[in-house]
């Protein structure tokens, strides 16, 4: 299990540069081998506390650490990163010990200042990995349109310190949220390994006149009273430029949900798509002229 080195200096996420050395030193003077007379269990104990301050004290280590988490820093870092230009002779002397490792015969890796050798011994060391850069993630706004119909779209970001463009084939169905990978766009690793990935995220742009449900649309018409009681055909217009016709049969209900199948969004796979429901709303007059009042009233003796 990956160790929380936060824990095992004793202080919080939020500590300053100069609360991690205080931690650091404290812990170190105490679990020294030159003052523990051969515990081998302080002896593992100064092994993860050095290792602790090795990445805490580190800027960028710090950052990869608290982005990714104990378990998937440790996936990402081998001991030989770790202890990559961590100057551990010049803390040690700072901390008032003479010599190199004060004269410990355990060893922390190839990459650590004790030489070579199994890192950290007991703890079953790690293959060295390369560190994989950071992904970056660009936000990217399509029309109701765009989505159902696919698009190319030029997308710019900054890529290894300059601005780079390139045109980003957008497939049908890709609704908020989905994403692509473009391997390699991300950003450059800081110890040499391969750079993170650009993932192009769409966000579609709110339609004035279609809500999207996953990979349904949904639209509301308005019909008159009349139309409800006796029935009608109205024409609805689809956001990729279709015109289909719906049959509302006689006494349909305000809100009642009408369903025009495979006409929503594609299934980005290719296989289905959604389908878009028709909301009926019946629009009740509040004001009637005095013929409406008397077929009204006509109607009323009719038992309607």
């Amino acid at each position: 299990m990956a160790e929380d080195y936060y824990r095992v200096l004793g202080v919080s996420k939020s500590a300053s540069d100069e609360e991690i050395k205080k931690a650091y030193r404290k812990l170190a003077m105490k679990h020294h081998p030159d003052h523990t007379q051969g515990d081998k269990s302080a002896e593992e104990k100064f092994k993860k506390i050095s290792e602790a301050y090795a990445v805490l004290s580190d800027k960028e280590k710090r950052k990869q650490y608290d982005t990714f988490g104990s378990e998937g820093f440790s996936q990402r870092f081998s001991q030989e990163d770790i202890f990559r230009g961590f100057d551990f002779n010049d803390i040690l002397k700072e901390f008032g010990f003479g010599r190199r490792g004060g004269g410990m015969r355990f060893s922390f890796g190839s990459g650590s200042p004790f030489g070579t050798g199994s890192p950290f011994g007991s703890y079953g060391g790690q293959q060295a990995q390369q560190v994989k850069g950071s992904d970056l993630v660009y936000e990217l706004a399509l029309s109701l349109q765009e989505v159902i119909t696919g698009t190319s779209k030029i997308v710019s970001f900054e890529h290894k310190g300059h601005t780079e463009k390139i045109t980003v084939k957008i497939p049908k169905g890709m609704t908020t949220g989905k994403k692509l990978r473009l391997a390699g766009k991300g950003e450059p690793s800081p110890y040499g390994g391969p750079p993170g990935d650009l993932y192009i995220q769409t966000k579609v742009v709110t339609d004035p006149v279609y809500s999207v449900d996953k990979n349904d649309l949904m639209t509301t018409r308005v019909i008159k009273l009349s139309e409800a009681l006796q029935g009608t055909n109205i024409t609805i217009p689809t956001p990729d430029k279709k015109e289909l016709n719906l049959k509302i049969p006689p006494g349909t209900r305000h809100g009642t949900r009408m369903r025009l199948a495979g006409h929503g969004i594609p299934d980005m796979k290719g296989k289905k798509r959604g389908d878009l429901f028709v909301i009926i709303h019946i629009n009740i007059p509040k004001r009637l002229n005095k013929e409406q009042k008397n077929l009204i009233e006509e109607l009323a003796r009719t038992g309607l």
